[in-house]
């Protein structure tokens, strides 16, 4: 049985606020994981993913990184020659990434920004990724159609999440998974937000593919297999719930 989302909203904060203050506190222990798993058998497992759908991977693509949080993506595409710049709606997670940058001499640029609201041109880009952002989207559906708007035609969105909120309640308790330092506090947190959250209750990964195909996309799929192919281990980076891929070709 699915949980209830009554879209519960925080009573002295909106839902960015709220949002934005959750990973804000996170950012700290959030950045020094993502440096980890840099270190870890699951940078060749990411790189050989992101570069198994990138076209022209033997030149210099620009690259937007959404929700970028502490760099992850950002380090690893910049590491293979890419242009590559960062945005995070929170300042903590960009002091982060700049950190991270810095500590691996990579060459990525970050700044504050907000997913839905994006300040570059039209066609600035050739490829959007994203990984586990969209779940905590107050307005996904715009979202979207601003990380299309800032694509070239022909370029390519790879985004990367799972229904976190659905039956979270009732998933396998895991020896280690990402979330096993978290305070209990900032759990609780995290679980305000998925029931705050209209895109808690929609059904994913076809919503994501439906609404891609009502604003002009070209193609469309849907791996449902990133999960399972890259958390197969229980470790300090396990994610309980699949990880899938939207791909959208503008």
């Amino acid at each position: 049985m699915n949980d209830t989302f009554n879209h519960i909203i925080h009573p002295k904060e909106d839902e960015k606020t709220f949002i934005t203050s959750y990973w804000s506190d996170r950012a700290h222990d959030f950045g020094a994981l993502r440096a980890k798993e840099l270190e870890s058998t699951k940078l060749k497992l990411w790189r050989d993913e992101l570069t198994s759908h990138i076209f022209d991977s033997d030149r210099s693509l620009r690259i937007l990184d959404i929700g970028c949080g502490a760099g992850f993506f950002s380090t690893i595409l910049s590491q293979l020659g890419h242009t590559v710049h960062g945005i995070d709606i929170t300042p903590n997670m960009i002091d982060e990434a700049n950190q991270l940058a810095d500590a691996l001499n990579c060459d990525a640029t970050f700044s504050v920004m907000d997913a839905e609201n994006l300040s570059f041109d039209a066609n600035t880009f050739d490829i959007v990724v994203a990984r586990n952002v969209t779940w905590n989207l107050p307005h996904p559906d715009k979202a979207y159609a601003e990380w299309l708007r800032v694509i070239r035609p022909g370029g390519l969105i790879l985004n990367y999440d799972a229904e976190h909120a659905r039956n979270h309640h009732e998933l396998p308790k895991s020896v280690h998974h990402a979330h096993e330092y978290v305070s209990d506090d900032l759990k609780k947190r995290c679980h305000t937000i998925y029931h705050m959250l209209k895109i808690s209750s929609f059904t994913r990964p076809q919503w994501d593919k439906e609404l891609l195909t009502k604003l002009g996309a070209s193609s469309v799929s849907i791996d449902p297999t990133v999960g399972p192919r890259i958390y197969s281990e229980e470790d300090e980076f396990y994610i309980p719930v699949p990880m899938f891929l939207v791909k959208v070709i503008k």
